[in-house]
């Protein structure tokens, strides 16, 4: 007797088979058995609705909190809080006068500015003076780097305008061009270094004295060599 085999692919029987299962992507929904023992909770019914013939009186009516306005901030009331704190302390302690603030401020077309030799006088001390190579503007902190040769060798130092220490700062020379840096850094190097400023400086005091003695009079008119501070610039010039 004939018979017939079907040949049917293994893979086209298992396709069919997951066609006819359920999509198994979407996760069936699992409750956890102390969830199911608990029942859903009751709705919140006010008192009233509880005991409608309860006398109103009885039932304190909730307490009012009292609130308060923000307190003023001081960021409003004071924007530049250590600004000032300085200034003051500036003007009340360390420069009761003024002179230096005004000196060193960049509206003072006076202002000493780097590439001018200055002197500064200590109340203790030998002198200094040499190039003025960076000015720092800083409130109480402002302060003026000076170069020089002394012996040479090329000696810097920082002075502070502020200090108590320091006596007088005067100008001695102006820089014949204005710097186009704020710090002239690179008269260190030896092709740029001015060099020692001492006979610059002694010419200086030499005319000091000759103008304050009156046997020399000042540059400016109408200024006349009986005032000494004429021919002064700078704070505390002797």
């Amino acid at each position: 007797m004939p018979c017939t085999v079907l040949n049917h692919s293994p893979l086209h029987q298992w396709s069919s088979l997951l066609r006819a299962l359920p999509s198994i992507t979407t996760p069936l929904p699992i409750r956890a058995l102390s969830t199911a023992s608990i029942s859903p909770p009751k709705p919140y019914i006010p008192a009233r609705r509880l005991l409608p013939n309860i006398d109103s009186n009885l039932i304190k009516p909730p307490k009012e909190i009292k609130t308060y306005p923000p307190p003023p901030s001081h960021r409003q009331l004071h924007p530049h809080a250590i600004q000032s704190i300085q200034n003051a302390h500036i003007s009340q302690t360390l420069d009761p006068t003024g002179s230096r603030t005004r000196l060193f401020s960049r509206s003072n077309p006076e202002a000493p500015r780097p590439g001018d030799i200055l002197l500064v006088t200590f109340t203790s001390g030998d002198p200094f003076s040499g190039v003025c190579l960076n000015i720092r503007r800083r409130g109480p902190d402002t302060g003026i780097l000076l170069r020089n040769r002394v012996m040479m060798v090329g000696v810097e130092m920082w002075v502070k305008v502020y200090s108590p220490k320091v006596k007088s700062i005067e100008v001695v020379e102006r820089s014949l061009k204005r710097a186009r840096r704020a710090r002239l850094y690179h008269m260190r190097k030896p092709k740029h270094d001015r060099g020692s400023v001492e006979g610059v400086v002694e010419e200086y005091l030499k005319r000091r004295r000759l103008v304050r003695s009156g046997a020399v009079g000042v540059r400016e008119p109408g200024k006349s060599a009986k005032n000494p501070s004429a021919a002064r610039v700078g704070v505390g010039a002797r």
